[in-house]
């Protein structure tokens, strides 16, 4: 009865989590999807000027991860003042942050498209991409770093509604764009960035209505927002640091590997842009899961339960890395019908071939080491640990030997790729060492 009950809970977070992975995947599909059929090199320029919103993105989850740390914990005792300060801590960060991306990609999208390719088509279609959605990111920083943080406070139906309205404007406003449906113009990678921009507005419209007239548990106040408790702003940075550290370090490491592969040549950027999103796809229930442990655990800590945490901790990580082995297995599986899916012949369809494969087992490593990072780790303030594994071994290992394998040793695109996709591998002996050690179990509440 007990373990039903558990389950039960489980899935309530996970269920409405998982579709809002699959919703925020969705966007970056119908891009894919709908450039892929104009051309590879609209595809890849967005694709790659795309890489500046995931390293922003992974910002915004590090600091509303770094926060749930105490979020949760604080919910556990029901200190909803605590958790309303440090609503304003995390928000304006992020504000200021969103402001400072939005600077760099409408003033300099071409430098930064120079990072990823050389290719000089790649990059015209990668800059009128950047010029128009760099207004999505102050947008983005508010409604996504509130959407993420109350799911601490176990509110997770909110994001999944606001991300499903957004995907399906998105997808209406890309389909007549960028095809000039209904006597619309034609405007290709331009319409993307049109839809996408049209879409982060209404999820900001969206947020502030649900937080301004239907949150009465935890509210935005503009108080809090402007002046801040020095003693959790200290926590924040204690333990919200690292994690913020661990997620810049992360997506600027999947950005290098993006720009190791743009300069393989289109081909292989067109394949792995497919590969990337299957990825996405194959793991949003681990991500859900990942995310309900670290609200789950941490809950149980705040309330002193250190025993009930660890006995979750261990369920919930043999159940991502079951969900885990049915995603990877479908990558495997569905191979042959994605790429003829795409109407990709040739090399591009060779190198997608050996990239989903590869792609296939990193989403079973990658769902061990994820919850437990991201889960287990952070759930009882153990960030640094997680910071040092994640970032160490992604830039020590598979960024490192991939650059000398692409461009001293000149080794072919697939041991490359590779190379690259070694990182999660590697990282499964150190979580488990540190999940049974059970040195995350502390509460870091006041």
């Amino acid at each position: 009865m007990e373990k039903k009950q558990f389950y039960r809970r489980v899935f309530t977070l996970v269920v409405p989590m998982a579709l809002q992975n699959l919703i925020n995947v969705g966007v970056t599909a119908t891009d894919v999807l709908m450039l892929g059929k104009v051309s590879e090199q609209v595809l890849s320029g967005c694709s790659l000027g795309g890489q500046v919103f995931f390293i922003f993105n992974l910002f915004l989850f590090g600091i509303s991860s770094g926060v749930s740390v105490l979020t949760a914990q604080y919910w556990g005792k029901r200190d909803t003042v605590s958790i309303e300060k440090l609503m304003g801590i995390v928000m304006r960060l992020a504000l200021f942050v969103g402001l400072i991306f939005m600077f760099g990609s409408f003033c300099f999208p071409e430098s930064l498209m120079r990072i990823f390719t050389n290719e000089p088509e790649v990059i015209a279609e990668g800059v009128k991409y950047l010029r128009i959605v760099a207004f999505t990111y102050p947008m983005v920083a508010l409604s996504m770093t509130y959407l993420n943080l109350i799911r601490s406070i176990e509110r997770v139906l909110v994001s999944t509604v606001v991300y499903g309205c957004s995907l399906l404007l998105n997808f209406v406003v890309n389909a007549v764009l960028i095809f000039g449906l209904f006597g619309a113009p034609k405007l290709g990678i331009v319409g993307a960035a049109a839809g996408t921009l049209c879409a982060r507005l209404l999820e900001l419209v969206m947020m502030l209505f649900y937080a301004y007239f239907r949150n009465r548990t935890v509210r935005l106040r503009l108080t809090y927002f402007l002046h801040q408790d020095k003693p959790l702003l200290k926590d924040f940075f204690h333990y919200s640091g690292p994690v913020v550290v661990n997620e810049f370090m992360w997506g600027a490491g999947y950005s290098a590997m993006a720009a190791i592969v743009g300069h393989l040549g289109s081909s292989a950027v067109a394949a792995n842009s497919v590969a990337h999103v299957m990825r996405q796809l194959a793991t949003v229930i681990v991500f859900g899961i990942g995310n309900a442990t670290a609200i789950l655990l941490g809950k149980a800590i705040g309330e002193g339960k250190t025993q009930e945490a660890k006995l979750f901790a261990g369920r919930l990580m043999r159940l991502a890395v079951v969900f885990g082995m049915i995603g990877g297995a479908l990558i495997f599986a569905i191979r042959p019908l994605i790429i003829k899916g795409f109407g990709f012949t040739g090399l591009t369809a060779d190198y997608m071939h050996s990239f989903l494969f590869m792609m296939s087992y990193y989403v079973v490593a990658q769902s061990a080491t994820c919850t437990c990072i991201v889960g287990v780790l952070r759930a009882g303030g153990d960030t640094k640990f997680g910071m040092f594994v994640d970032s160490g071994i992604l830039w020590g290992c598979s960024i490192f030997l991939g650059s000398l394998a692409a461009f001293v040793w000149k080794l072919p695109v697939k041991t490359v790729y590779f190379v690259l996709m070694s990182d999660e591998l590697v990282k499964i002996p150190f979580c488990y060492f540190r999940y049974k050690q059970g040195k995350w179990l502390k509460n870091v509440t006041r």
